[in-house]
């Protein structure tokens, strides 16, 4: 199957760079129906997207902008926000303006169409794919999963720790690894915590002993949450001017498998600008039916099916 990549990707390739180097690699590009990449540089008060080619002048106008946009049913800011940054398309000709001077005309809906055909709607529940976040809401992350068809990811299929918000895990522009949940109403729903490892996989990274860094994700009467990794948290014991979002460091006591337990001490904690690291996935690729992230003979379940 070939990869439609989400936007940006291909936008510093040397193939794309030479696509666009001349009026005759363009008509070139046309006649092969390649896409292509290209940063938008303004969208003028008819919402037409001015795109920068090496070459000459390119022109999305506006019904060719994005799926939607002629019914209505994607609204112009779709558009707008597209200024500054790369954004993929096709050729569909090159013409001479009225001052003689070649305009290349271009459809980012022809990209986006031919993407959904031949991508997106062969799909299936349990194919991982790689997207590109794009923006960040409190209910969950929105990702271009190819062409700049956007899909979310819901806050609570980010990771199994819990989070305050999806920046807690992703920042803008982040290239990440999805999994295919299913489709209704013509879109694509995604999940992402299945990729970040079981309970068994997380806590075979730490030893009872050890003091580790985490991060502190709850605080309640009984005791305060530290997320040691995305999908392994633990639980330590009450302690005065504790705060979310704080950095600890903190003491394994034990972990219990059979309980899905981690029993920590809080040795320090501290304020601190947290930018989310690379993502250590345990799964990049391929196709997944089940997961099941509970340990063996643990009383509590937690598993996904992929249908």
């Amino acid at each position: 199957m070939k990869k439609y990549l989400p936007e940006g990707i291909l936008y510093c390739t040397a193939e794309n760079k030479l696509a666009m180097s001349s009026a005759a690699e363009l008509e070139d590009a046309a006649k092969s129906g390649r896409i292509l990449e290209a940063r938008v540089s303004v969208c003028t008060g008819d919402h037409d997207l001015i795109v920068e080619l090496p070459c000459m002048k390119g022109i999305i106008p506006r019904e060719e902008g994005a799926i939607g946009i002629a019914d209505g049913s994607t609204r112009d800011i779709a558009l707008i926000t597209k200024v500054n940054k790369p954004v993929c398309f096709k050729v569909m000709s090159v013409a001479a303006d009225e001052n003689g001077q070649p305009v290349a005309y271009l459809s980012r809906l022809a990209a986006q169409l031919e993407c959904m055909e031949s991508y997106i709607s062969r799909l299936s529940p349990g194919d991982i794919i790689p997207a590109r976040v794009t923006h960040l809401e409190q209910f969950g992350a929105f990702v271009d999963i190819g062409c700049g068809i956007s899909s979310l990811v819901p806050i609570d299929a980010i990771s199994v720790s819990r989070i305050s918000h999806p920046s807690d895990r992703f920042y803008n522009g982040e290239d990440i690894k999805v999994i295919v949940k299913g489709f209704s109403d013509g879109r694509v729903w995604l999940s992402h915590k299945e990729l970040l490892g079981t309970w068994v996989e997380n806590a075979a990274m730490f030893s009872a002993g050890e003091t580790v860094s985490g991060v502190i994700r709850s605080v309640e009467s009984y005791g305060i949450f530290v997320e040691l990794t995305p999908n392994l948290a633990g639980l330590a014991e009450p302690k005065a001017g504790v705060r979310p979002g704080q950095q600890a460091g903190v003491y394994i006591k034990a972990l219990i498998p059979e309980k899905m337990k981690v029993k920590l001490i809080i040795v320090d904690v501290f304020d601190s600008v947290r930018v989310p690291g690379n993502i250590n996935y345990f799964i990049e690729s391929g196709k997944i039916s089940h997961w099941k992230y509970s340990a063996d003979g643990a009383e509590r379940i937690i598993e996904s099916y992929f249908n």
